[in-house]
């Protein structure tokens, strides 16, 4: 976490620890502090501040957007893409799911979204970058299909909604989240991928867009999502969104400097490693590779005692020992998948880490 988000979240432990839907002063002033953070998260998404729902984390958030737009629509039908994080893929693969498949750079083409849509299609939902590979998926390419095909089913008479969600948790660092331009509906935002803190989340969700609440109570969060707010949790993801949208220009020409480094020492020092994904349309942090014939559960323990935190696939999905559902839909192998590493660099990372890492790596691979 950012020390800035940190001193942010800090006084609402204790000395502002009251509860925002009190009626007391002390209550409504916190209240008002909740509604502050909320506008501003709401102008980083060209939003209102209405449309701005708190969750406990990212994948609260996908669920809402999936389950609470099933729950209004049952037996029918939603489309998601076969790289998505686990916290589409389940609750997606609950109801009548197509997966659309990515080509060999782990891209979701359009054409492929829009030949998975059926009449019955009310949901469509693709990442905007992957958390494994980084690829970066063509999100406004895609929403304007999806438009297409929403003005075609019009005219054929097909009252049908057909939505169109984003998970950005990964993206909220380095793209442009406004969600009139991305031309999404719903979109995911989690706080402990932009140095905030962890288990505090948004979705936003249009107002077209009909919800029914996953988590019942108190009815807050317009009743869509009750349970009292998570004060210190939204004051602190409001202050991290404020911090990786002001500054992410600078840090992507920065990060994309590391990243080619990182490949230039790769290329020089690991030869036999191969780049997964895309290294046009990649997130800045991100470097995916396989090492064919390595144990990458072996690498990860060796890299981690000189140091160097590294991970074998999502994280969320760390006690699966199952190979990665993200590389076998670029088609690896599950001996490749079991070969590979991902790197991410962040705010921290500089010159020399990278040329360490590639050197401590090299070393690791020839000994093996």
């Amino acid at each position: 976490m950012d020390d800035h988000v940190l001193a942010a979240m800090q006084p609402y432990f204790a000395e502002r620890f009251y509860n925002p839907s009190a009626t007391y002063m002390p209550a409504v002033a916190v209240r008002r502090d909740v509604d502050a953070a909320r506008a501003r998260i709401a102008h980083w998404l060209g939003a209102r501040r209405t449309d701005i729902i708190f969750t406990a984390g990212g994948t609260e958030a996908n669920n809402l957007a999936i389950q609470g737009v099933m729950a209004q629509h049952r037996g029918k039908h939603v489309v998601v893409s076969a790289i998505e994080h686990e916290s589409v893929l389940r609750p997606a693969h609950q109801h009548n799911c197509t997966e659309v498949p990515v080509d060999a750079a782990g891209i979701v083409p359009p054409d492929a979204v829009v030949a998975c849509i059926t009449n019955d299609t009310v949901l469509v939902s693709v990442m905007c970058a992957n958390n494994e590979i980084g690829t970066v998926q063509p999100i406004r390419h895609i929403a304007q299909a999806v438009q297409r095909v929403r003005r075609e089913r019009q005219a054929a008479g097909n009252s049908l909604p057909l939505y169109l969600h984003t998970d950005a948790a990964q993206a909220a660092a380095y793209m442009d989240l406004h969600a009139s331009r991305l031309g999404v509906d719903m979109l995911t935002l989690n706080g402990g991928k932009i140095y905030g803190p962890k288990q505090c989340g948004v979705l936003f969700a249009a107002a077209h867009v009909r919800l029914s609440p996953q988590v019942l109570g108190g009815g807050q969060e317009r009743g869509i999502r009750s349970g009292t707010e998570n004060v210190p949790g939204i004051i602190g993801l409001a202050a991290a969104l404020d911090l990786v949208q002001e500054r992410r220009h600078a840090e992507v020409a920065r990060l994309q400097t590391l990243q080619q480094l990182f490949f230039d020492e790769l290329a020089a020092q690991v030869p036999q490693a191969r780049v997964n994904g895309s290294r046009k349309h990649r997130l800045p942090n991100n470097v995916h590779i396989t090492v064919p014939g390595q144990d990458n559960e072996r690498l990860l323990l060796q890299l981690e005692q000189q140091g160097i935190l590294c991970a074998a696939g999502s994280a969320c999905s760390a006690s699966n020992d199952e190979p990665s559902h993200v590389l076998r839909a670029l088609g690896c192998t599950d001996a490749d998948a079991r070969a590979s590493l991902r790197f991410t660099m962040g705010a921290s990372t500089n010159m020399g880490d990278i040329r360490r890492t590639a050197a401590v790596l090299a070393q690791l691979t020839r000994d093996a």
